[in-house]
């Protein structure tokens, strides 16, 4: 076979010559499109269950919520480890399944267990999304610019509550809609939040418990139905509208006018128990940018994103974001990007693959002596590159995931592009010996004839090479699918 290969590419040396233009431009321009990252698709099937436990300690944690929950995934199908942490007040457990589990089946087979998990009132456990084992992609830095006019009126407290409610009213809805991104997670800033301040003397006074004021606050806060009014041939439906607000301004005042006992005349509102102040939620952590006050967002990628053109778009969305935001508000993106770790790291490799291409240019100029050997020899080296590329493809269509260009992949093309050159080497020198033998002689034979016998000459020293080195990683590719990636 490797005869009848060889003999047709020496007839059809054209058709060859066209064809291996074909491939290294068709392989070059699919290789701008394909996704690079720093190492390759590392991602598990897991599932990570979020439990909030407000007020209980991490021993009521782990005995109500942890065991009961682990009970029942450990015996769930595909499921290969399980683990978990409590701490006060959450809940965190990590289920692993087997890599050939798809995680959507992994999501339905935890969602159909917790389901059966027996919680105590108020508690229910939630899945996370499902997020990349190199899922924090970017942090995103947002604060007020400094001495600015419109904020000097302000205390420090509002311009923080200030910073959080356009953080997370305008910023973060705009980027979980960027497709590839998982989690939108947002720390530092004060959360706004209205505070009923009791006053326990006047609760005493007007006999009002603490449980009936936070019953009255719910049921004065909600809109519900009064079904509908025949006109005609129309039906219009009745609503009583009886949620506080909108504004901030109305929400104090109707909360202030909240009945929190009906049976005396008058009756106690809320203004005669309590005083209501808008107020920072309690938080744990906080954040800062440049040494200011602020807000960081941690964009969390989803599994097989590209990274580098996911943290473009969030980019882009963010300079779109601009005009709808305030002036004085100041986003600084160069925090942290794993893009500029990957850029990075993919040069370094790219520099020494360059660099060795230039040290066996070299060489082999210094060993050949011709510039036509030496071209000859050289081309390998592209044309093994986008081959690669396109047998990354085919393998990413048969089995459904998209394979990435990273350090790893470049590293072993590195180290794979010296057998290359070298068999290459070996293919061109016999045949400028043989070709250099042949002119020498009174009645020399066809150019062509002796470069197929060239080649056949030393094929089985070039396969014989080859298949050392294969055989010499075949124990690494064995422990691979014994550790399961």
């Amino acid at each position: 076979m490797l005869n009848s290969i060889i003999r047709f590419s020496l007839t059809h040396r054209t058709l060859v010559v066209a064809a291996c233009l074909v491939v290294l431009l068709y392989g070059s321009f699919q290789a701008t499109r394909m996704p690079i990252d720093v190492f390759p698709d590392l991602d598990r099937p897991r599932v990570v269950i979020l439990t909030e436990c407000p007020g209980l300690a991490p021993e009521e944690v782990e005995t109500l919520i942890t065991q009961p929950v682990e009970t029942a995934i450990l015996g769930a199908s595909g499921v290969e480890a399980v683990r978990s942490q409590s701490s006060q007040g959450m809940n965190v457990i990590y289920v692993e399944f087997d890599w050939k589990t798809d995680v959507r089946y992994a999501r339905q087979i935890v969602s159909e267990r917790l389901a059966t998990v027996p919680m105590p009132p108020g508690i229910r456990p939630q899945m996370t999304p499902s997020t990349s084992i190199m899922g924090q992609i970017l942090h995103v830095g947002i604060s007020w610019k400094p001495n600015t006019p419109s904020r000097q009126g302000k205390t420090d407290l509002e311009n923080r509550m200030d910073l959080r409610t356009f953080t997370d009213w305008v910023i973060r809805p705009r980027l979980l809609k960027l497709p590839g991104i998982a989690e939108v997670i947002v720390m530092g800033g004060d959360r706004k939040q209205y505070q009923v301040l009791i006053d326990p003397i006047k609760l005493h006074d007007n006999k009002v418990s603490l449980q009936a004021v936070e019953a009255a606050i719910k049921a004065n806060n909600l809109n519900t139905s009064g079904g509908f009014i025949e006109e005609a041939d129309a039906e219009r439906p009745v609503r009583v509208i009886g949620r506080l607000g909108p504004l901030p301004e109305k929400v104090i005042e109707d909360l202030l006018k909240v009945p929190v006992k009906d049976t005396t005349d008058p009756p106690v509102l809320l203004k005669h128990v309590a005083t209501i102040v808008e107020g920072p939620a309690p938080k744990r952590g906080d954040a800062s940018v440049d040494g200011v006050p602020g807000v960081v967002i941690t964009i969390v990628k989803q599994p097989h994103a590209d990274t580098r053109k996911l943290t473009n778009d969030v980019k882009a969305a963010l300079r779109d974001l601009g005009p709808s935001l305030p002036k004085d508000l100041v986003i600084n993106t160069n925090l942290f990007q794993l893009k500029t770790f990957i850029d990075r790291g993919i040069y370094y490799v790219e520099e020494a693959i360059a660099i060795g291409a230039v040290l066996v240019v070299i060489v082999l100029f210094l060993f050949l002596l011709n510039f036509r050997t030496t071209f000859i020899t050289l081309t390998a080296m592209p044309l093994s590159l986008v081959v690669t590329i396109l047998v990354f493809q085919m393998i990413g269509a048969i089995t459904g995931t998209e394979l990435s260009i990273n350090v790893m992949t470049l590293g072993g093309i590195a180290v794979a592009m010296g057998a290359l050159v070298d068999d290459a080497i070996v293919d061109v020198e016999n045949i400028y010996r043989r070709l250099r033998e042949n002119h020498a002689l009174k009645v020399p034979k066809h150019d062509l004839v002796v470069v197929f016998e060239a080649s056949r000459e030393i094929r089985s020293a070039v396969l014989f090479g080859t298949a050392v080195v294969i055989l010499a990683f075949v124990p690494l590719f064995a422990l691979t699918g014994v550790e399961g990636r």
